[in-house]
Parts: structure tokens; sequence; C-alpha cells
């Protein structure tokens, strides 16, 4: 399945065994239809942003795939699905199986991400309102 929206992810996607890249396009399709949503490949991975790094899609051995939210700490998931795994910011959904996306949860966490990342500054925003107060 091409992607209409950034031939980077059609090379990268290219290159995944199908069982992951079947989620990682469908995820792909999720995560782009929010406004303001952009994917870029970062590291080897997609990695999905608007003001600063939402998300990323990180395949796992064995046909799994990770749905990471890089502030994963400060969201709240009622549904247990967030793992940490051992990691102290970053939280994410494991998919395992296409016809099995929890994609009522995934809209969930995603609104909440969303309106963090609205609402709060960027690193680089912060470093340069904190020069701009030295320099007064």
């Amino acid at each position: 399945m091409k992607s209409l929206y950034n031939p980077q992810f059609d090379e990268y996607a290219s290159g995944i065994p199908d069982q992951p890249r079947e989620i990682i396009e469908r995820l792909n399709q999720l995560l782009l239809s929010y406004p303001g949503m952009h994917c870029k490949i970062r590291f080897k991975i997609p990695f999905y942003d608007c003001k600063s790094w939402i998300c990323y899609l990180n395949p796992l051995k064995k046909g799994a795939v990770e749905l990471v939210f890089l502030r994963g700490n400060e969201l709240i998931d009622e549904s247990g699905l967030l793992e940490a795994r051992g990691r102290k910011m970053v939280k994410g959904i494991i998919i395992s199986d296409i016809d099995n996306i929890p994609f009522d949860t995934i809209h969930q966490i995603l609104l909440q991400a969303l309106l963090i990342d609205e609402l709060m500054p960027t690193i680089g925003e912060s470093i340069r309102e904190a020069r701009k107060k030295r320099s007064i």
C-alpha cells in the first residue's frame, strides 16, 4: 500500500517483512489522518511530529510493532495497554495482529499526546526563551 504522504516512508516500508509492514502502513495512515501530523524517517524508523516528536513505530521481533509515545509517562491510559518496559519516559502499545489494532485506545492516547504537544513548549523554544532572559 503506497503512502500518499511521504515517499521516504514508502521506501522504508518496502524493506519490512509482510506482517509488520501491514501494521506499520495501517498505523501510518491513522497517524497522518490527524491534522498537523508529519512523518519523517529518523534513526531508521518512522517518527511522527507536530510541534515536537509525538510517537514512533518500532518493528519488533516475531512480526509485532510497537507504537511508542515519547511523553508516555505523562499520558493517562485507562486501558492498561501502554507499557514502559523499563523505560522512564516513553511508553508503547505492542501490536502483533493487524485485525486487533486497538484504534479507540490509540485515539484516546494520541489526543492526549497532541494536546500536550500543543500546550507544552518544545525544548528549543524553552532554550531560546532562557537565552533571551539572560541577555536582558
